[in-house]
C-alpha cells in the first residue's frame, strides 16, 4: 500500500490523502485549502495526482476543509463514487452550493474594490454552483457500522467520530498480496461529554493509523467552567452596550453555540438581548440537524427533545436569511446584541462585513470559538494583531478579542492519546499525523512515542510512504 499526503499535511486545511492498493486509487477527503489568498487559489486549482485516475473516494465529514474542493476534483476528471454517511451527504448538498455562492459573492466584492483602485485584473471563483451540483451526483450515502466494498481488496466501515453531524472515522480492512491489515483514518475526532453529538466511536486494533493532530499540543479547559465563562462574557459586553461578534463555522460550531446560549437564556444567566445567526448556510444546516436526531446524544434528548423543545431555536434567536436583513444588522448599532456568523476562520462570508463594521469599536467583542489556521484573519486576531486587512482595506483593531477553546470540535492531546490507546503499540506499524500544524503535531508525536508508539510520522506536503 502506498499513501501520498496530498493536502492537510502540516496544516489544518485542504485535507487530501491518496491510497494506492492493489493497483487501484482511493482518495480520502478533498478539502478546500484556506490561507493566504494567492496560495489558496494556486493550491486549490491544482492536484498532486490525476483526478481521472482515482477510482473512488471516501469523505469523513462535510466541513469545507475536507469536502470543499470536490467540485474542482470532478471538473478535473474524477468520475468515481464518493462514499459518506447520509447526514454528511445532506450537509454537503447545502455546503458545497453555499461555498460556490460565497466565492461568487466575495470575488464580486473584491473586484469592485480592485476596480476602484485601478488594480489587477478580475478575480474568478474556483467553481460555480452548477459545478457543486454536478459533484453531488457522485455521492453515495452509507450508514454507520455497515461494511461495504469500495475497490478490490478493500472493505470499509464508517464509525461515528463525534466531530460534527455525520462525521466518521474510516476503518479499511485491506487484503493485499495475501496479507490482511486494518487501516484507520480518524477523520476529525470529536470530544467526549459535549452536548448534541454522541462520543467518538474509536477505531481499534489497527495496523496503520492516519490521525488528525489539530490540538495535539494543547489541552482544553474543563467543561464545568465554559457555561459561566460564556455567560459572564456576554453579560460584561452587553452591559456596556457593546456587540458580541462570533465567527463560527456554520456546521457544528454554530449549533453548539446556539445550544449553550439557549440553555443560558432559559436559566436566566444571560440578559434578554437579541441573538442573530447571520448565515444562510447555518440556517439550512440547522434544518439538516433537525432531520437527523438519530445522531444526537442522551443529554440533548433529556435537555430538549424529550421536552418537545428545539435545541436550535428560542424566542430571542433569529436566523437571518436575506442580504438586506444582514446589512440591517450593521445599522443596529446602539443596542447590545450577539451575532453568530460564518466563516469560523473569518476568511469569507458575512462575518467579514460584521468585523469590518465593529472591529474598531472598543465596546464590542470578537469571540473566537475554534481553531484558526495560519495566515487566516481569525488567527491574526487570536495572535493580537493591531491592524488587519478586510476586503483589501486596513482596519485598526480596537475591539476586545477573546478566545474560548472549549467549543472546539477537536479532541485535545489527552483525548487523542486515549483514542490511540485502544490500539496496542506493538501492533501499530505506523501512525501518520495529519490535519495539524507542525508544532502541535511534534508535541503529539513525542507524547505518542512516550506511550510506546515507535513509527510516528509527520508527513510533508506531497510526501509518499510505502506502508
Amino acid at each position: 500500500m502506498r499513501i501520498q499526503f496530498c493536502g492537510g499535511a502540516r496544516t489544518v486545511t485542504g485535507s487530501q490523502h491518496l491510497l494506492t492498493i492493489n493497483g487501484r486509487k482511493l482518495l480520502l477527503e478533498c478539502g478546500l485549502y484556506q490561507g493566504r489568498r494567492a496560495d489558496a487559489n494556486r493550491i486549490n486549482r491544482s492536484f498532486r495526482f490525476d483526478p481521472a485516475s482515482v477510482d473512488a473516494m471516501i469523505l469523513s465529514h462535510a466541513h469545507i476543509d475536507h469536502s470543499g474542493n470536490l467540485p474542482t476534483l470532478v471538473n478535473a476528471g474524477f468520475s468515481g463514487p464518493i462514499y459518506a454517511t447520509a447526514a454528511t451527504v445532506d450537509l454537503c448538498h447545502v455546503m458545497l452550493r453555499d461555498s460556490a455562492h460565497l466565492q461568487n459573492r466575495d470575488t464580486t466584492f473584491a473586484n469592485k474594490i480592485h476596480r476602484k483602485r485601478g488594480e489587477r485584473g478580475p478575480v474568478r471563483p474556483l467553481y460555480e454552483i452548477g459545478d457543486a451540483e454536478e459533484a453531488m451526483r457522485s455521492f453515495v450515502g452509507v450508514q454507520y457500522d455497515r461494511a461495504f466494498d469500495v475497490i478490490p481488496g478493500v472493505r470499509v466501515t464508517l464509525r461515528d467520530a463525534g466531530h460534527i453531524l455525520g462525521s466518521a472515522g474510516v476503518l479499511l480492512e485491506v487484503e493485499e498480496d495475501g496479507k490482511q491489515r486494518r487501516i484507520g483514518f480518524s477523520g476529525d475526532i470529536g470530544r467526549r461529554d459535549v452536548p448534541i453529538l454522541r462520543d467518538p466511536n474509536v477505531l481499534r486494533d489497527l495496523d496503520v493509523l492516519i490521525m488528525e493532530s489539530t490540538y495535539g499540543g494543547r489541552f482544553h479547559s474543563p467543561r464545568e467552567d465554559v457555561e459561566e465563562e460564556l455567560a459572564s462574557t456576554v453579560r460584561e459586553v452587553t452591559e456596556r452596550g457593546g456587540r458580541v461578534i462570533i465567527p463560527a463555522f456554520s456546521v457544528g460550531r454554530t449549533q453548539l453555540i446556539v445550544y449553550y446560549l439557549h440553555k443560558l437564556f432559559d436559566e436566566g444567566r444571560i440578559p434578554d438581548v437579541p441573538i442573530f445567526v447571520d448565515s444562510p448556510l447555518a440556517k439550512s444546516a440547522t434544518q439538516v440537524f433537525r432531520t437527523h436526531p438519530e445522531c444526537f446524544d442522551r443529554e440533548t434528548w433529556d435537555d430538549f427533545l424529550n421536552r418537545d423543545k428545539d435545541p436550535f431555536g428560542f424566542e430571542r434567536l433569529r436566523y437571518v436569511a436575506t442580504v438586506e436583513e444582514s446589512k440591517a444588522l450593521n445599522r443596529f448599532k446602539h443596542h447590545p446584541h450577539i451575532i453568530i456568523s460564518a466563516s469560523g476562520m473569518a476568511e469569507a462570508g458575512r462575518v467579514l462585513h460584521h468585523l469590518r463594521n465593529n472591529i474598531s469599536d472598543p465596546d464590542s467583542l470578537v469571540l473566537l470559538v475554534g481553531h484558526a489556521a495560519e495566515h487566516t484573519l481569525a488567527r491574526r486576531l487570536m495572535d493580537g494583531a493591531k491592524t488587519v486587512k478586510i476586503f483589501g482595506e486596513q482596519h485598526e483593531v480596537r475591539c476586545q478579542v477573546k478566545t474560548m477553546d472549549h467549543f472546539s470540535g477537536h479532541a485535545d492531546q489527552s483525548e487523542l492519546l486515549d483514542y490511540v490507546s485502544f490500539n496496542p503499540p506493538e501492533r501499530l506499524e505506523h501512525v501518520f499525523l495529519v490535519h495539524g500544524e507542525f508544532g502541535p503535531a511534534t508535541k503529539f508525536q513525542a507524547a505518542l512515542q512516550v506511550a510506546g508508539c515507535q513509527q510516528v510520522h509527520i508527513p510533508e506536503p506531497g510526501q509518499t510512504f510505502e506502508a
